[in-house]
């Protein structure tokens, strides 16, 4: 037998012939799916709904945390390194304040006014003083670049025009990454100068450097045609152009979604430094910032998953079990409607056999008592061969009187007992009066019966209505089974503990092993298309029952069907005993 039809409810293939137009009210495979459908529905998507919430809100949380994180570490960094470079540039405005161009013009003072820069800030690497036709004064520094003229620069006009100036990092010909830093003397007495200072650009890393806390994130700087100031280990190299869509201005720090080189997910933050062609950015790998949200979300699907689970079996077993006391409180019904049905048309047809008989009855004392004056007459006639003829048809006549009554008295006795009377009966009278119905059929279809009762069997005390009913249909069923020229066996054995057994033996063609569990069941029938109504052996077995007995059936396919009834000599002690023996 397969799984399925191991863990198969009853009322999967149930089926009402008699609901008509309305059986669909009576399709109990139709009202378990869509109670499954509606129960899980109701139970789902409450729990679907709120699970999504809950997905959306924590992501959403994770996700402004991270950004909220971004922006802190940003707008930090830009503090930083804006306060680096306004360090270094509020330092030349006092040097340039404090210094006229004589004094800046001296070599001594100026080498010296540089290794304070450098004790002071680090990383100065030269110092110039230029006037304002662009030629300059002097200078202190590695690189021979005395007698230098500016004046067509664009940094010089530049300065001449802002009072400052402050250049992204290039690399010029000091072949080393550096920018440069340059502010005017506030003199309007043709006096005036602009001090220019270079600071190197690693200075500039390394303050990113100290700065970045995970290797999640990296910090660079890029000027505003997206040329990186700064060596990244994402981007590339200084000078390089960086693989991103340049943000647009923003006064504040901002951040946004991008996609790196290699296609991975960022969290971009971006600031521009004010005064600067600097933009700050702050590179961060969206995946490793998301892992706690990867694995609350996990739990989530997780959850969702297990009480999608739980419900379904929850709503399965209890639609499959709701549903089969619908149908099993159905199948009671109508079986006990079909029951009542049954009592009353054995009431009728006892009633009616009664009244056959008593009708039958008169004509046949009227024959047999004007036959007996007959051969009462034939005694006072002298011996002839007319006489002897006539003596041989009046017996005849008798015999025939006397076998009508034998069939009145059993129809009789059919009739007396349609209600439930327990008496002492002779269970071989029962059976032979049953097969006296089917002694006409079974002539006729040449099938044998043979009855084989033990002479030990004593009476029992049981309802012979009952037995009747009970025997009738088990040889009606007997002969549903039984091809033309079959066998039919009836026997009754005595058992130990003051019991009997009855069995009905038939070499018909059997009942299907799949078949066979189900056959005491209300309405099932393999004979369906035949007129069978699959109620003969369900009520069998509840009249069987009903008087204290047991009833089993053995069959193979092509081979033949075996009934067993059990029945005790007097079902109120067998009831007694099961009663002192149960547990208590």
């Amino acid at each position: 037998m397969s799984f399925w039809q191991r863990i198969k409810p009853d009322f999967w293939e149930h089926h009402d012939v008699a609901a008509g137009l309305h059986s669909h009210l009576f399709n109990l495979r139709r009202i378990w799916l869509l109670s499954i459908v509606l129960i899980a529905s109701a139970a789902i998507i409450p729990v679907f709904f709120l699970t999504v919430i809950d997905y959306r809100v924590t992501r959403n949380a994770i996700e402004s945390e991270n950004i909220n994180r971004t922006i802190r570490l940003v707008s930090n960094t830009r503090r930083t390194v804006s306060f680096f470079i306004t360090e270094r540039q509020y330092a030349l405005q006092f040097l340039a304040r404090d210094n006229s161009l004589e004094k800046i013009g001296n070599q001594e003072r100026l080498d010296t006014i540089l290794e304070n820069l450098k004790d002071s800030f680090g990383r100065f690497t030269d110092l110039e003083a230029i006037d304002t036709r662009g030629n300059q004064i002097a200078y202190s520094g590695p690189y021979n670049l005395e007698a230098t003229n500016y004046r067509d620069q664009n940094w010089f006009k530049e300065v001449l025009v802002h009072g400052d100036y402050i250049s992204d990092i290039f690399m010029g010909s000091r072949m080393n990454p550096h920018m440069v830093i340059a502010v005017t003397h506030p003199e309007n007495n043709g006096n005036g100068y602009i001090l220019r200072a270079t600071v190197e650009a690693s200075q500039f890393h390394e303050e990113l450097l100290q700065i970045e806390s995970g290797s999640e994130e990296e910090l660079l700087i890029t000027n505003h045609e997206g040329i990186l100031q700064t060596p990244s280990k994402r981007f590339g190299s200084i000078f390089g152009e960086i693989a991103l869509e340049i943000p647009k201005y923003s006064e504040s720090t901002r951040v946004l979604e991008a996609t790196g080189p290699d296609g991975e997910a960022l969290f971009l933050g971006y600031a521009y430094l004010e005064n600067t062609p600097f933009i700050l950015m702050a590179a961060r790998d969206k995946s490793s910032l998301m892992q706690s949200w990867y694995q609350a979300r996990d739990q989530i699907v997780t959850y969702l998953i297990g009480s999608i689970a739980v419900i379904l079996i929850v709503v399965l077993v209890v639609a499959t079990y709701l549903v089969s006391k619908i149908h099993t409180a159905d199948q009671n019904r109508v079986a006990a409607l079909h029951k009542v049905e049954y009592i009353n048309k054995m009431a009728s047809i006892g009633r009616l056999s009664a009244g056959v008989a008593h009708e039958i009855n008169n004509p046949l004392a009227i024959i047999n008592e004007k036959t007996g004056l007959m051969k009462d007459l034939l005694l006072q006639m002298e011996e002839s061969p007319i006489r002897n003829r006539i003596e041989t048809l009046a017996d005849a006549i008798l015999q025939s009187v006397n076998r009508c009554s034998r069939i009145t008295r059993r129809l009789l006795n059919f009739a007396r007992h349609s209600e439930a009377a327990f008496n002492l009966i002779d269970i071989g009278e029962v059976i032979d009066n049953v097969t006296g119905f089917l002694n006409k059929e079974a002539e006729y279809r040449d099938i044998q019966i043979d009855i084989d009762i033990a002479p030990d069997i004593p009476l029992i005390k049981s309802d012979r209505g009952k037995l009747e009913q009970i025997f009738l249909n088990l040889m009606n069923n007997a002969f549903a089974a039984l091809e033309d020229g079959g066998y039919l066996n009836i026997k009754a054995r005595k058992l130990s503990g003051e019991r009997l057994r009855v069995l009905v033996i038939d070499d018909g063609c059997g009942i299907p092993p799949e078949d066979l569990p189900r056959v005491f069941e209300p309405f099932f029938s393999t004979r369906t298309q035949q007129g069978g109504t699959g109620l003969g052996l369900s009520i069998t077995r509840n009249l069987v029952e009903e008087i204290g007995g047991t009833i089993d059936v053995e069959s193979q396919p092509g081979e033949g069907t075996r009934f067993s009834i059990t029945l005790p000599f007097n079902p109120d002690i067998a009831k007694n005993e099961t009663d002192t023996s149960a547990p208590g």
